[in-house]
């Protein structure tokens, strides 16, 4: 043909870079798109967890287990500022001996909500509008203030918490609780915790916006770096553990999402630390394909009926099953270290399809089933029926506000004051403005009567 001769149909290295060059993105996460991750280990610290559960990740202290961690953003997409105000995602994934174990965390204790089916509505809040593509400030304060057990979030999420400094400064909460057993069958109720041992550090709402215009990828840079230096980043973590007996007598319902656990309520205990050692070597493999599931724990762990985390159960995994494909979790950062015996077969690509052995319950080639370590037919016993909505706001959804609030120094207070006048202020609804005012005049006179001034609301 020449030089100058046609471009034919048999140029098989432009065809396949051409046809893979169009589908080399899998969906953006509709929740935590914008997200850092590194490799580590746990290590066991205290013989605290082996005494309350069977796992054998936990039965020796000094035992370490291989961890990926990830971090993110929530509501925002793949583009988003690390630094914008917004909850913030910790999620490890354990890679065990008995199999893997995920705690997916968020950098708060609660959350906005303790019913799940809530939950789409309110990211959709977050979102941006469906007919200008936009933040939606009107949108964001609606939800809010049509939902008065979202206040404690949003006092938290409106102070200098809600601006963290990159991913290595903050904590990791589990906020659902589940429950740790023992061989005996003798079970409590636990919520997990990951401490930073870096220390607390937040940016204030104008170094935010300053470092979302200066490096809008400061926390993905900030956290490969350091560990690029043999500066490790590790978060210390700890049980929070309730009996039975305890739990039933306790302040709160030990399944409302929306309650903390206070310390001087429920001590923290020590069981271990994550340390990150180690960038990934391809961020697509390693962070962008992971995928978390909290319904992924080894016998020793339980989950528990609080509602938000049955649902957890079946959304996170079905999350990776719509991004990633039904066999997202042979992904080799997803599989775990021991072989996998089960009958989920074939689907798109599946490259560890067990071989010649039958996809049914075949007397041919029994599984080598293991014994449940303990009779759990009992585990709960429920004291009132099941209820259709769990939402009903009450004057208990105030007092974690009003602590929060009294705990704050003069300069936190001035601050979350001004972050929600800055924030508010640009909802251009003013029966939104001023139904959140009132919510916050519920908390505190100062604080609500103040914020109304700053928003020109008469309340």
């Amino acid at each position: 043909l020449g030089t100058t001769g046609p471009l034919l149909i048999q140029s098989t290295n432009l065809i396949e870079q051409l046809a893979h060059f169009v589908r080399e993105r899998v969906p953006e996460r509709t929740v935590h798109a914008k997200g850092a991750g590194a490799h580590g280990y746990f290590e066991v610290t205290t013989p605290t967890a082996m005494n309350y559960s069977t796992a054998r990740v936990f039965d020796t202290v000094g035992k370490r287990t291989p961890v990926t961690g990830r971090f993110s953003t929530i509501a925002g997409n793949l583009g988003n500022p690390d630094s914008v105000r917004d909850l913030r995602g910790l999620a490890f994934k354990l890679r065990t001996e008995d199999g893997i174990l995920d705690w997916p965390f968020l950098n708060h204790p609660v959350f906005w909500l303790r019913d799940p089916a809530k939950f789409p509505h309110f990211i959709h809040s977050q979102k941006r509008n469906p007919q200008t593509n936009l933040l939606d400030h009107n949108n964001f304060w609606d939800y809010l203030s049509a939902n008065n057990e979202s206040i404690y979030q949003v006092m938290r999420t409106m102070s200098d918490l809600g601006t963290p400094y990159g991913f290595r400064h903050m904590n990791g909460f589990s906020g659902n609780t589940f429950r740790a057993v023992k061989a005996d069958g003798s079970w409590v109720y636990i919520k997990t915790s990951a401490y930073t041992d870096q220390g607390i550090k937040n940016n204030t709402n104008d170094e935010a916006i300053v470092q979302a215009g200066v490096n809008p990828d400061f926390g993905v840079q900030d956290l490969f770096e350091a560990i690029e230096v043999g500066n490790y980043p590790s978060w210390t973590i700890y049980w929070q553990i309730l009996t039975p007996q305890e739990a039933e007598n306790f302040k709160y319902n030990v399944f409302d999402l929306t309650k903390e656990w206070l310390p001087e309520d429920v001590p923290l205990q020590e069981i271990g630390r994550i340390t990150l050692v180690q960038n990934p070597l391809n961020h697509f493999s390693e962070v962008e394909q992971i995928g978390f599931d909290p319904a992924q724990m080894p016998n020793g762990l339980e989950p528990t009926e609080d509602p938000t985390l049955q649902a957890r159960l079946f959304a996170y995994a079905d999350a990776q099953r719509y991004r990633t494909g039904i066999n997202h979790k042979q992904l080799p950062i997803n599989c775990p270290l021991n072989p996998v015996a089960n009958f989920l077969r074939d689907g798109a690509m599946s490259f560890n399809n067990q071989g010649k052995r039958p996809n049914f319950w075949s007397q041919q080639d029994m599984l080598n089933l293991e014994v449940r370590p303990y009779n759990d037919d009992n585990h709960t016993i429920w004291v009132g029926g099941a209820v259709k909505y769990v939402s009903t706001p009450t004057e208990q959804d105030f007092e974690l506000p009003r602590i929060f609030w009294n705990s704050l120094s003069e300069q936190d207070q001035n601050n979350l004051i001004y972050n929600v006048i800055w924030h508010m202020g640009q909802a251009s609804d003013i029966e939104i403005r001023t139904k959140q005012c009132r919510i916050f005049q519920h908390v505190n006179e100062t604080l609500g009567q103040t914020i109304a001034k700053g928003v020109n609301v008469t309340l």
